[in-house]
């Protein structure tokens, strides 16, 4: 699985999770693939749907809420995973905790899903579809 960490969580979650999950699976953050973090989400979201492969970790739900990101982003062939709401108000190590115990359901859901843009559950392992 191929995962970016976009610019509103650190990159150092990236970078612990990468460590963990290499060489088996590719985590990046969106700062360290694009040179910066500055960009607009129609300048990366393009990208890695030409790439193909990619999921997307994200706290930003304006992607997955709004429809002209969220059409951008289901158009491209993406597969994003979003904090619930209450768990953005989590530490970051309670949060990244919370993405280890999910990777084998997030890994399995990447490779049966074409697209679309999911919450993650404070709580169980459902994941939830945002907007359809």
């Amino acid at each position: 699985m191929k995962l970016l960490i976009d610019h509103n969580l650190p990159p150092r979650m990236a970078n612990a999770l990468n460590e963990i999950f290499k060489p088996d699976h590719q985590i990046v953050a969106l700062r360290d693939k694009f040179g910066r973090s500055d960009l607009k989400d129609e300048e990366w979201i393009p990208v890695l749907g030409r790439e193909g492969g990619w999921a997307v970790l994200s706290a930003d739900m304006n992607i997955a809420r709004k429809t002209p990101s969220r059409n951008l982003f289901v158009g491209m062939g993406l597969v994003g995973f979003f904090f619930s709401p209450s768990m953005q108000k989590w530490p970051l190590n309670r949060q990244t905790a919370r993405i280890l115990v999910l990777w084998p359901q997030m890994a399995s859901h990447m490779n049966t899903t074409a697209n679309g843009v999911f919450e993650i559950p404070a709580s169980g392992t459902k994941f939830r579809s945002i907007g359809r």
